[in-house]
C-alpha cells in the first residue's frame, strides 16, 4: 500500500487477509490486455469502496489519496455484475457462522422490508411510493439468519407490495441456500408468500403482534432483521438510496455487511458516526 494517513474505514492487515484471496483470484482470471498488473492495488480499491459506504460521499468527492473515481467505479460495477461482491460477502458469512459454532448455511431466515427516500437524479422508473408508510422512493428487502447476517437482498420501487418482495426473497434464498426450510415474516406479508414458500419447500410463518403490546416490542428471533437494518444505517451511503440501478443498491448492502463481518472476524469494533 502507498504511504498515506489511514482512514477509520480502512482495512487492517487482518481484515484485508480475509478478502485478499478473492480479489487475487479475480485479478488472475482478468489479466490486462497489455499484461500489466494495474496501477492501483486491490486493497486500495476496496478501501475506497468502504470509505464511500461509511461516509456516503459522491464518487467525485473520494479523497485524492485514494484511487480515482473512475478506477473505483470500474471495479464496483464489474464486481456487481459478475457477482464478486456477493462471493466475498458469502465467504465471510460462512466464516462468521462457523466461528459461532453454527453450520455454514442456515436453516431459518427472517424477512422484512424497509422503505427509503431516494436522491435527486435516481430514475423515476425505478421508484414509487409506499402508500402505507408515505415514503416515496425505493424499498429494500432483506432475508437474514438468526445472527442477523444477510442471506439475500432485493431492492425494488417502494410501491411494490411486500408480497412481491417476499416471493422474490424466497426465490433467491431457495436458489442459493438449499438448507433453508423455514422463514419468519411480519403481518405485512400475506398468504401469497406462505403459499410460494410451500412450493419451494420453505415453511413461512407469519409472526403476529400481541394486541396487548404497546409501543415497540421486539419479537423473538424476528427482531434480528430489525437489528440488521439498524446496522446498515451506520453506513451513510445506505441511509438514502443514491444508486441509479437497484442492482447497485443491493451491492452496497453486500459491501456494508462485508465490512461489518471482517471487523467481527478480526475482533475490532465498528466506529459510530453519531455526533460527528
Amino acid at each position: 500500500m502507498s504511504e498515506r494517513r489511514s482512514y477509520k474505514s480502512d482495512l487492517s492487515d487482518e481484515r484485508w487477509a480475509l478478502i485478499e484471496p478473492v480479489t487475487t483470484g479475480w485479478k488472475a482470471k482478468h489479466p490486462s490486455v497489455s499484461g500489466h498488473q494495474g496501477r492501483y492495488e486491490m486493497r486500495e480499491i476496496v478501501n475506497a469502496l468502504l470509505y464511500q459506504s461509511r461516509t456516503g460521499c459522491q464518487w467525485d468527492y473520494l479523497p485524492h489519496d485514494l484511487p480515482p473515481p473512475g478506477a473505483v467505479k470500474y471495479y464496483f460495477y464489474t464486481w456487481r455484475d459478475d457477482g464478486t461482491d456477493q462471493v466475498i460477502h458469502d465467504l465471510l458469512r460462512w466464516q462468521v457462522r462457523e466461528s459461532q459454532g453454527r453450520l455454514a448455511d442456515p436453516s431459518l431466515v427472517v424477512l422484512d422490508t424497509q422503505s427509503l427516500h431516494v436522491a435527486a437524479g435516481v430514475p423515476a422508473a425505478t421508484t414509487g411510493r409506499d402508500a402505507a408508510k408515505k415514503v416515496p422512493g425505493r424499498k429494500r428487502g432483506l432475508a437474514v439468519d438468526v445472527l442477523g447476517l444477510v442471506i439475500a437482498v432485493v431492492v425494488l420501487a417502494a410501491s411494490v407490495h411486500d408480497n412481491a418482495f417476499g416471493t422474490a426473497l424466497l426465490d433467491k434464498v431457495a436458489a442459493e441456500n438449499s438448507t433453508v426450510t423455514k422463514a419468519l415474516v411480519d403481518q405485512g406479508f400475506k398468504k401469497t408468500v406462505v403459499d410460494h414458500g410451500a412450493g419451494l419447500g420453505i415453511a413461512v410463518e407469519i409472526v403476529e403482534r400481541n394486541p396487548a403490546d404497546r409501543g415497540f416490542v421486539p419479537q423473538p428471533i424476528r427482531w434480528r432483521v430489525e437489528q440488521t437494518n439498524g446496522t446498515l444505517m451506520l453506513h451513510r451511503r445506505l441511509v438514502r438510496d443514491y444508486e441509479h440501478r437497484p442492482a447497485s443498491a443491493e451491492s452496497r448492502v453486500y459491501w456494508a455487511i462485508s465490512d461489518v463481518m471482517t471487523r467481527r472476524l478480526a475482533g475490532t469494533s465498528t466506529p459510530a458516526w453519531r455526533g460527528a
